[in-house]
């Protein structure tokens, strides 16, 4: 009898071990999912593009990097809202990272990031570079953390902005009075209306309608976006204006970075970079074969000749004068051209 109880005694021990144990498994596994952060990513182009496909390696970077307690998600097509809307919910806390560039920065208080986007600020790529590089925008970058947002990476190429119309533009003077869709933000209209267009703010995914039904004239972006949302089915003439070179960058809210453990901010940061490298790489190639597709596509194109480059660039000129209207600092031009090493 006494051995039958002694039997008994152990296979309880024994279960409840087995439960126990099971318990602290679900435990371990309930807490490690819990760890996971997860980062969602919204942007308003198409995976299709190569900011689409340097986004894709972004994920997959920080999958094959980290040890699984950080991943990203990726919403294209503005499937999250529109970039204010992503900003503002940012804002509140939410785990999102966005694209947004100088111009929307300085709706969001630092003003002197408008500067960015004047027209025809930048004469070659490499002075984007050197300027992300430098004391100003370091400076710039620390004001905006303030206001509570953390850039993450600035080295990613969007492209030359370039202006595609449903009437010829061969000249400055053919852009009078063109309704001409530029991102929602003040520097990008005010920019587009001293050319003499007349700038009309709207999503990107509500450009193909407006070119559709003439509420509009023309848009402006990089070949990559304005070939990757079929534009040119419904507006046949394009400019290489470039009156923008556009390199963006990627940004969150300054507490939700700091949420973060310092190993999960270093390779969100590191892995950004190296993602924006290879999105450069993809920019650069795919420009000629954008360019031959619309091309091929019906577009007529018109080049930049030195004079014609001379022209816009004369006509952009009264643009630098409104840095009161901007809120910007004194000077602010000629000190950004010398941080860029323009001058």
């Amino acid at each position: 009898m006494k051995k039958r109880m002694a039997i008994l005694v152990a296979m309880l021990a024994i279960s409840a071990t087995c439960v126990f144990a099971s318990g602290d498994k679900e435990a371990s596994n309930s807490s490690s999912e819990k760890s996971v952060t997860t980062v969602q990513i919204g942007f308003g182009n198409s995976l299709s593009e190569p900011l689409g496909q340097a986004l894709v390696k972004w994920q997959e970077l920080v999958a094959e990097q980290g040890d699984g307690s950080l991943k990203i998600e990726l919403f294209p097509d503005s499937q999250l809202g529109s970039k204010s809307e992503l900003i503002d919910s940012m804002l509140l806390g939410e785990p999102i990272v966005t694209l947004a560039d100088g111009a929307f920065y300085a709706d969001y208080g630092v003003s002197d990031f408008g500067i960015l986007f004047g027209p025809f600020l930048f004469d070659t790529w490499e002075q984007c570079w050197t300027l992300t590089k430098s004391d100003w925008y370091a400076d710039q970058s620390a004001q905006l953390e303030e206001k509570g947002l953390k850039i993450l990476t600035s080295n990613w190429m969007y492209g030359d902005r370039h202006t595609l119309t449903v009437s010829p533009v061969k000249s400055v003077e053919d852009l009078s009075g063109l309704k001409i869709r530029v991102p929602s933000n003040k520097i990008q209209s005010v920019g587009m209306d001293t050319l003499g267009a007349s700038s009309t703010g709207m999503n990107l995914s509500d450009v193909y309608q407006a070119l559709q039904t003439k509420t509009i004239d023309g848009a402006e972006n990089p070949l990559s976006v304005l070939y990757g949302r079929k534009l040119q089915e419904v507006a046949k003439y394009l400019i290489l204006d470039a009156h923008v070179k556009n390199f963006t960058t990627w940004v969150c809210s300054d507490d939700f970075f700091n949420s973060l453990t310092p190993a999960q901010q270093e390779l969100l940061i590191s892995t950004g970079d190296q993602a924006g490298l290879y999105n450069n790489t993809l920019q650069e190639e795919s420009n000629d074969e954008y360019l031959q597709l619309m091309v091929d596509d019906g577009v007529e194109v018109t080049e930049m000749t030195p004079e014609l480059q001379a022209q816009f660039k004369a006509a952009a000129l009264p643009f630098y004068d409104r840095g009161d209207e901007f809120g910007w600092s004194p000077n602010l031009y000629s000190t950004v051209r010398k941080a860029m090493g323009a001058e």
